[in-house]
């Protein structure tokens, strides 16, 4: 026991590697830019002035998104997603998969669960002994099940899923701000420094010509290191915009989530301004800043096309279970929220007719018809 705690212990503190280093690179860049190249580069003060607010803001920003990816816990299912005392125990003590499946479809009548395994069954979790909630998958670096996951990302050491997605999309904005800023303000001094690096004699260059001094090798790796991450992060922000858009994990984007009547990777599209808002929220005032304003719960999502399973009874899942964000339990559920995004048209090459039907406890039923021909 002692040696494999120890060594969770050394993959715990490995696991924050990445974390420091890009934290190194951050205060490198700041000293390099606001002290060398301002402060004992530029000698214009009003440029200097400009260079500043506007980096400080890039920066803040960029540090406030990160900041917020990484100590945002991951949202996990509640307990109403375990298995009762008695089903667990026939659960464990049946070896036959079909009846561990009929015990499961049992349980999970009374649970809001559409989509299902690639063979069509329940996904149950064995490591967290409960029954997955839509888009819930199991990271085995966090060991945890978690909502509406995304991936495992080693750069902010945490689980990239419902609860901080929206803060990880605006650390990589940010992040490819600050070093196109960065960049673009360097690059005239860069190109002088670098001529200047080639020159054997600094007593020939023109009176334009910046002074030799220590500050050049901070600005010429400076132009280097911003220009490298820039390109990388902005292939890997498309990338998740392209998500965004679409309405899917990167999990969903190799394997399309699958639901009663088959796979479908447009299952959770609404159209693109209520993909947008399903991540950022439905107030724009708050899009751009790092503070919690995604709609829903996590445990269930409006679809593109929700048809109804007969095998699925009408789940008040409010009533029971609520989504807790940086310690705030969300005041926007997913009734409020699928009801705004349902409310106008969506938009997509497969629309079918849908009915909207309102149930004795106030559920929003969504009732859809399909032309058999």
């Amino acid at each position: 026991m002692a040696p494999s705690h120890v060594l969770r212990c050394c993959q715990r503190g490995l696991s924050w590697v990445p974390v420091v280093f890009i934290n190194l690179v951050v205060c490198w860049s700041y000293y390099a830019y606001a002290v060398e190249l301002c402060i004992y580069t530029i000698p214009n003060a009003e440029e200097q002035v400009i260079y500043l607010v506007v980096f400080h803001v890039c920066f803040v920003m960029f540090m406030w998104s990160y900041w917020k990816t990484i100590v945002s816990k991951p949202s996990n299912p509640s307990k109403e997603f375990c298995l009762p005392k008695a089903e667990k125990e026939q659960y464990e003590k049946e070896e036959r998969p079909e009846a561990q499946q009929e015990i499961l479809k049992k349980v999970a009548r009374n649970l809001p669960i559409y989509t299902r395994t690639g063979s069509g069954a329940i996904r149950y979790c064995d490591r967290c002994q409960l029954i997955k909630p839509d888009r819930c998958h199991h990271c085995s670096t966090c060991d945890q099940c978690v909502l509406k996951m995304d991936h495992h990302c080693p750069w902010v050491n945490n689980c990239v899923g419902f609860s901080n997605y929206k803060f990880f999309v605006l650390f990589l904005a940010y992040s490819m701000l600050y070093c196109v800023f960065i960049a673009a303000t360097v690059l005239q001094y860069f190109i002088k420094f670098w001529t200047l690096c080639r020159r054997r004699s600094v007593e020939h260059c023109p009176e334009n010509q910046l002074p030799d001094n220590p500050a050049k090798f901070h600005v010429l790796f400076l132009f280097f290191v911003a220009a490298m991450f820039f390109i990388s992060i902005m292939s890997l922000f498309s990338y998740h915009i392209w998500l965004v858009a679409k309405n899917r994990t990167t999990i969903e984007a190799f394997r399309a989530p699958v639901f009663r009547n088959g796979p479908d990777k447009n299952g959770f599209t609404l159209g693109f301004r209520k993909n947008l808002a399903q991540v950022f929220g439905d107030q724009k005032k708050y899009w751009f800043l790092p503070v919690y304003s995604s709609l829903g719960d996590g445990y269930t999502f409006p679809t593109r096309l929700v048809n109804t399973d007969s095998e699925q009874g009408v789940v008040d899942h409010q009533s029971s279970s609520k989504c807790s964000v940086d310690g705030q339990t969300n005041s926007r559920p997913l009734s409020d929220s699928q009801n705004h995004l349902l409310s106008n048209d969506v938009h997509s090459d497969d629309q079918k007719d849908s009915s909207v039907a309102k149930a004795d406890n106030g559920l929003t039923v969504i009732v859809t018809v399909e032309s058999e021909s």
